[in-house]
């Protein structure tokens, strides 16, 4: 009895870790929302997988853009007040990226 209790201890952990693991990676290479509020994007540097999508939130009070410094791979509009603007992110690379409105606002995404 105790053996058959050690096995399937054993075993509901392993399962608990890799669904763990397996649920960690989805989340990195599924959605990631980056928040704007007080002027700021949080996180300010972003790491994720090529397939990423990266979702911006604007929770401050005044409007905001989400805009690559090249300003042609993404560019939103104003977001006001609870809008959101997605971006998938396909290939590797460092993605700088500001707010048009309030330029001192700077953050980046890095695809691996």
């Amino acid at each position: 009895m105790k053996i058959k209790r050690a096995i399937w201890t054993l075993s509901m952990a392993a399962i608990i870790s890799v669904a763990g693991f397996a649920g960690g990676q989805d989340k990195a290479q599924g959605a990631v929302e980056v928040k704007i509020d007080n002027f700021s994007f949080g996180p300010m540097s972003l790491t994720v997988s090529a397939g990423t999508t990266v979702t911006w939130i604007n929770n401050d009070e005044d409007p905001h853009t989400v805009v690559s410094v090249d300003k042609m791979t993404f560019k939103s509009p104003a977001l006001d007040t609870g809008e959101k603007y997605s971006y998938t992110f396909t290939k590797p690379g460092k993605y700088a990226y500001f707010c048009s409105v309030h330029p001192q606002m700077l953050a980046e995404v890095v695809v691996q």
